[in-house]
């Protein structure tokens, strides 16, 4: 049995809620067929958006939703996405040359912070700076945010149905732009950034602005970056990182050794954090960049989802991309002082997706499931907890070098007289009996569990078998927790 402390005097911080973000670019099924079926569909739906995953998805509180890309916004109009929809043009998608398919620009401005309004998230605009100018993104937020029949695009805004103002508040500048946003050096970027937010931030009160950080750990662009952004007004509110776990064996068929290799990727996410966040402190940007992890996940070969690689980048989800998911989120909760906003990429049908959709077909991951279980940490006060860690031993699947992983990953919080304890067990063989010991509080006798797993890590939920990953909930006594092998379980205490 491993004693467990919870320290309640010791706050790490409040979990900011839109750590528990997500993200929906205009890629493969995540809109066409995934979130808009359309208004004339048979299947059902609310003003044209699946009303399954509607339902669904507003349940795990989404605090914030990114859109529109991603890549795909490299050479996205804002134009192209309003009006009678009837009369928008078809433009070739960023991704034609993967899956050749045309973006109808069915789901433009107006479509997408309805369903951010339907589901309780805040839009987050992702905006191109690669292939427009200051001027059309000024334009852009006078569209959105001008009060009702101030400017002639606020008059346009209210013409095309909108007559009050749609209050985007988090705008991106630029999506990586040391890849498909551009390519540049990151002092360039660094240029750009200042040209840019000066005047998106001249064009209406209140929006925060993030620049575009570095991929995983390329600390050299956070250098790099801060030392030109440093000598400038500092118009920054959020400093954007992404890292995708790559494959490590397939989606389905993957070996034990792949199975620790790719929570092992998962875990660098700490790493990635610190050392960033080391270099915002060495550059006193603490203010201005908080950061905003907004895309991270799995990122698998293709092909293991229901259309069998019709969907670009489409792939289940099983207990291991559940286990990611859970260890993931657990670091970003022991880091909130440092984490601002995070978005899991991407919401349906795509990579780490929360659901997977097909005409009247619909499912929720177990990557969902997590995001539920985990849902009562938002704006909770993340605590200390300190246990004697273990570590699991494996050979490294593509070198054969002896490497090692943490078994346990936890993370706690207080809100509401409560404490929400949440772990993951990454050990394919062994249990773990939790001994609760607090300080600075006192526990309640009984334990609200939530218990996710599958005997199978390769389980995942299909079209047919929708619940093969589903969670299952029990009452227990608080002072010691059962956490099966392969697993994430959630147990909530009331404090006396």
């Amino acid at each position: 049995m491993k004693k467990l402390y919870l320290v309640k005097p010791l706050p790490i911080g409040v979990i900011n809620p839109l750590i528990y973000g997500h993200f929906s670019e205009h890629i493969g099924g995540v809109f066409y067929d995934g979130i808009w079926v359309g208004e004339d569909s048979s299947v059902p739906n609310i003003h044209g958006f699946r009303k399954s995953l509607v339902e669904a998805f507003k349940a795990v509180r989404p605090s914030v939703l990114r859109w529109p890309g991603g890549c795909f916004a490299e050479t996205y109009d804002w134009r192209d996405g309003i009006g009678p929809r009837g009369n928008r043009p078809t433009r070739i998608n960023w991704w034609y040359q993967n899956d050749g398919r045309m973006e109808p620009n069915k789901i433009g401005t107006h479509e997408f912070v309805e369903f951010c309004r339907l589901v309780g998230a805040e839009p987050y605009i992702a905006a191109n700076i690669t292939s427009t100018t200051p001027l059309d993104i000024r334009d852009w937020i006078d569209y959105c945010n001008s009060p009702k029949g101030s400017t002639e695009y606020a008059k346009l805004r209210e013409a095309n149905g909108s007559p009050e103002p749609l209050n985007v508040k988090y705008w991106g500048v630029g999506n990586e732009c040391w890849g498909g946003g551009g390519n540049m050096e990151p002092e360039i970027y660094a240029h750009e950034y200042r040209k840019y937010a000066m005047i998106m931030r001249n064009s209406a009160p209140g929006l925060e602005l993030f620049a575009c950080g570095p991929n995983a750990n390329g600390w050299h662009w956070t250098e790099r970056f801060l030392r030109v952004f440093d000598t400038s007004s500092r118009i920054m509110n959020g400093y954007s990182v992404h890292y995708y776990c790559g494959a490590s064996g397939g989606c389905l068929d993957f070996t034990n050794e792949q199975f620790y290799h790719l929570l092992s990727k998962a875990s660098f996410m700490n790493h990635i954090v610190n050392q960033t966040w080391n270099l915002v402190c060495g550059f006193n940007c603490q203010n201005q960049c908080p950061l905003v992890v907004d895309e991270w996940g799995c990122w698998h070969p293709g092909g293991s989802g229901p259309t069998k690689g019709y969907n670009l980048f489409e792939q289940q989800s099983t207990m291991r991309d559940a286990l990611v998911t859970a260890l993931t989120l657990n670091i970003f909760n022991n880091n909130c002082e440092k984490v601002k906003m995070a978005n899991a990429a991407q919401l349906v049908n795509n990579l780490h997706c929360l659901f997977l959709a097909n005409k009247e077909n619909f499912i929720v991951t177990p990557t969902y499931h997590v995001y539920d279980m985990y849902k009562e940490h938002q704006g909770a006060t993340a605590i200390k907890t300190a246990f004697e860690q273990e570590t699991i031993t494996y050979k490294n699947p593509d070198n054969q070098r002896e490497e090692k992983l943490a078994k346990l990953s936890v993370s706690a919080s207080v809100k509401d007289d409560a404490l929400l304890l949440t772990v993951a067990n990454l050990s394919l063989t062994d249990a773990e009996d939790l001994e609760l010991e607090s300080v600075g509080m006192t526990l309640g006798n009984d334990a609200d569990i939530t218990i996710l797993r599958n005997d199978d890590v390769h389980a995942h939920n299909t079209f047919d078998a929708p619940d093969a990953v589903t969670p299952i909930q029990k009452t227990t006594k608080a002072d010691v927790i059962q956490v099966p092998p392969a697993s994430v379980v959630t147990a909530r205490i009331k404090l006396q």
